[in-house]
């Protein structure tokens, strides 16, 4: 089942539910479905692009909060929490520490990359591999901390 049938579903299931947040999030996310499809990039919304799409929106919701936070504006913080919490239930299951340093391990054996000159190409390929289960600030920290 595709992402955008999977969010119909749910966003059905909000409205009889009478779930605000999710309703909120679920119409955000078709929403930005909608926006890819008719960017006129002639992109195709394969698995990959959708779990792109679906951090690019937690981003988004995690920058609002760090502000809100920041202002004391707790109103404000709850609802982003909110829309986090349901973004995050269609996404793969985040990576542990030591899930990711296995992983990064076996793309550094992979590669045959030695040096810490050489971490973009590790960093690049963990990416791609990795891509929803780990976000590319802690990849790099994690590769910088394996090659160094």
């Amino acid at each position: 089942m595709s992402l955008e049938s999977k969010i119909a579903n749910d966003l059905k299931e909000a409205m009889k539910n009478k779930d605000q947040a999710a309703m909120r999030t679920l119409r955000s996310i078709k929403a930005a479905i909608l926006l890819f499809k008719t960017d006129g990039s002639g992109n195709v919304l394969d698995e990959q692009a959708e779990i792109k799409l679906l951090q690019k929106l937690v981003k988004q919701r995690q920058d609002s909060l760090d502000i809100y936070t920041k202002q004391g504006r707790d109103d404000l913080a709850t609802t982003e929490r909110e829309e986090i919490e349901v973004l995050q239930k269609y996404l793969p299951k985040p990576l542990t520490q030591e899930e990711l340093n296995d992983a990064i391990c076996a793309i550094i054996a992979e590669t045959g990359v030695t040096s810490i000159k050489e971490m973009g190409k590790v960093i690049g390929v963990a990416n791609q591999k990795l891509a929803g289960q780990a976000d590319g600030k802690t990849i790099a920290a994690t590769v910088k901390a394996l090659l160094g």
